[in-house]
């Protein structure tokens, strides 16, 4: 029998594949409910439970329940019976892959605001801008949803030189408490990896680290709560230029780092505010999806960021994937701001 350890670390390596999983499975559940006659609208309503319709909408959720729900409570009535009944045992049966519902991303796309479709109607591609003031920064784009692609925007940072796996790994390895503090009060994201921890995924073999021949491509990502670390960090790069005076980054910082393939898979974030991510090295593209109630006057597009770029976007109403292109590892740094 698996122990709950186990089932942990399982449910890392497999998070974004139930993500996709359950994106693609209300994609065909919502083409069958078009096809049934309902439009975008309807089928957004009776997703939020604010419709009271007709029978052949009552179908349609009766089989999202049937199809998507009712084999993941069965799941979780077998692990229960197999591991005997108690709290916590529940919520990971729950919240892990015994069923193919990541219920945090069900859970935020019921509860999600509907977007505001002039963010995306209409454009067919982000903006790409080589110099931009704050004035404009904040009249066009800050709060506006738009997506926006500013080029050579770090020339004055030292981050450039500086970042690396090596010199992040020495960073969180001798800084007191900076990798504890990510699993216990930050996040990992392992994405397509093995890797159960950000401490695990500094302990890969050098070889696997410089991406030598036979070895495995990776790709992770993670939160940084140390403020050691943070400050560390900031000394090598700064808020963006374009950035209002009186708008502050958040606290956190994220990062992403790896070579090429596919980065995160398609999701949407539930984080508190818009956010900008700097290329520091390498190049990664970024696909960007409007949300579905806004599909059929919005397009879906890519943005490609290179060494020095920074790209501004809304993740909270852009549901988005990367892909991280070949030659080059990849380092990427980012914030919110106000």
């Amino acid at each position: 029998m698996a122990t709950r350890k186990s089932r942990k670390v399982d449910a890392k390596t497999t998070e974004e594949k139930n993500v996709e999983n359950l994106v693609q499975e209300f994609i065909k559940l919502k083409q069958d409910a078009k096809k049934k006659g309902l439009n975008n609208a309807e089928v957004r309503e009776i997703f939020l439970g604010r419709r009271k319709e007709s029978k052949r909408a009552a179908i349609w959720v009766i089989r999202a329940v049937v199809g998507v729900l009712f084999p993941c409570l069965l799941a979780v009535g077998l692990q229960l019976h197999q591991d005997g009944f108690d709290l916590e045992s529940m919520m990971e049966s729950i919240t892990y892959p015994q069923c193919a519902v990541d219920f945090p991303f069900l859970l935020g796309e019921m509860t999600r605001p509907i977007a505001d479709c002039s963010m995306c109607k209409g454009i067919q591609s982000a903006p790409v801008l080589e110099d931009i003031s704050k004035e404009e920064f904040l009249q066009k784009y800050a709060y506006s949803g738009i997506p926006l692609l500013v080029k050579g925007a770090t020339k004055s940072w030292t981050a450039m030189e500086t970042f690396n796996y090596e010199y992040l790994k020495d960073l969180y390895e001798n800084t007191e408490g900076a990798l504890e503090a990510v699993d216990n009060d930050c996040q990992f994201f392992p994405y397509n990896t093995d890797f159960g921890s950000l401490e695990e995924a500094f302990n890969m073999s050098a070889a696997r680290s410089e991406l030598r021949e036979g070895e495995e491509s990776w790709y992770f990502g993670w939160s940084n709560c140390d403020q050691t670390v943070g400050s560390a960090l900031r000394k090598h790069y700064q808020k963006p230029y374009f950035l209002p005076e009186d708008s502050e980054s958040s606290i956190t910082d994220w990062l992403f780092m790896g070579w090429s393939g596919v980065g995160a898979s398609i999701h949407i974030d539930h984080v508190d505010r818009p956010s900008w991510q700097a290329m520091i090295l390498g190049s990664k593209t970024w696909t960007l999806i409007p949300p579905p109630e806004c599909e059929d006057v919005c397009n879906t597009f890519n943005i490609t960021l290179n060494q020095g770029d920074i790209i501004v976007v809304d993740t909270n109403q852009w549901f988005h994937s990367t892909y991280i292109h070949p030659g080059q590892l990849s380092i990427t740094i980012g914030s919110e701001y106000d």
